[in-house]
Formats: structure tokens, C-alpha cells, sequence
């Protein structure tokens, strides 16, 4: 049991039936009255994101979200498959489940695919990935405004914001959280 006291970021847990995610929580003392936390959930099921109070006393079981290392094989239409490396097992997920997730991952690369009583709900993606640039305009001399940035079309399709110095065939690092450029490896 979680008391909401003790919510942080990440955490999970079930209540009226459903599970849900903290992405944010404040623990509010107001000048007058008792303390609450104001919370945002996620519902991990549907996506659904909703904002609650509660008292700092009151508990809920936390939800046992199994997390397993798989490879991404391929994309065949609207499925994406996925292998365990320990069995062989394969699972095929519909391109709403997977969401936007694969957008900076190539084939044959490992995903953690999340999932809440056999049902998948999300699949997370590598932190970092070194990706190649397919597509981005050339940078000109004398274009050296601090911090000054062009987008760039990587070998998965997805779009970057990149420096002006990066050249097309070059390979980049990108956090794969936040979409945003690191470094060229």
C-alpha cells in the first residue's frame, strides 16, 4: 500500500478500478485547513489524464507493472513485432498501443515493453539512440547566431532539431524522452 503521502513521480497505482501513473504531485499546506497532495494521473489503460486531491493519510495498492526487454523486429502495416530474446516468443501490438514510442528506434534494436496484467500499454524506448541524418538542409557560412538550429530528417523519419553545423550522412546522439539533439557520435 501507498499512502498518498509518500506519492512521487512514476509511482502506480490502482483506485476505483483503474491504474494509473503520477506524472506530477504537490503537497499543499494551506495557512488554514490540513494539508493535502494535488496529484496529475495518467490512466495507463486509455491514456486519459486526471487531476486529484487527497488526504496525505489515505492509501492505495500499487499497481505490479511487469516491464520485459524485447527486440523490435519489424513494422508489417498497422503491426509492430516484437521478440523476447530469452524464448523466441513473439508479439505483434496494433500502431495504437504503440503509439509514438518507435519513432527513434530502428529494427533489431531492445524496447521495454510495459504491460499490467498481460495487457501492453506502453513500450519505452532506449534513453539515447545514435541515429544517422537522411535529410537536412545545408549549413552556410557566416549562419553562427548562438544556438541557431535547423531540422534534420533521421533514418527512422522522425524530425530533429539539429545544429547548423550537422551534415546529412553524419550520425547523431538523440535522448529519445525529450526528441532533442546531444551530440554527433
Amino acid at each position: 500500500m501507498v499512502s498518498a503521502g509518500d506519492f512521487r513521480n512514476g509511482i502506480t497505482v490502482e483506485m476505483e478500478g483503474n491504474v494509473y501513473q503520477i506524472i506530477e504531485f504537490q503537497h499543499v499546506k494551506p495557512g488554514k485547513g490540513a494539508a493535502f497532495v494535488r496529484t496529475k494521473l495518467k490512466n495507463i489503460i486509455n491514456g486519459g489524464v486526471v487531476e486529484k486531491s487527497f488526504r496525505p493519510t489515505e492509501k492505495f495498492p500499487q499497481a505490479r507493472i511487469d516491464r520485459k526487454d524485447m527486440q523490435y523486429l519489424y513494422s508489417d502495416g498497422d503491426l509492430f513485432n516484437f521478440m523476447d530474446v530469452e524464448t523466441y516468443d513473439q508479439i505483434a501490438l496494433n500502431a495504437e498501443a504503440v503509439g509514438d514510442a518507435l519513432k527513434f528506434v530502428k529494427e533489431n534494436e531492445m524496447v521495454k515493453i510495459c504491460s499490467y496484467n498481460g495487457s501492453v500499454f506502453a513500450i519505452e524506448p532506449p534513453l539515447f539512440v545514435e541515429l544517422e541524418i537522411t535529410d537536412t538542409e545545408p549549413g552556410f557560412k557566416g549562419d553562427t547566431a548562438t544556438g541557431a538550429t535547423k531540422p534534420a530528417i533521421v533514418e527512422t523519419g522522425a524530425k530533429v532539431m539539429v545544429p547548423l553545423f550537422v551534415e546529412n550522412g553524419e550520425k547523431i546522439k538523440i535522448d529519445t524522452r525529450s526528441g532533442e539533439y546531444l551530440s554527433r557520435v
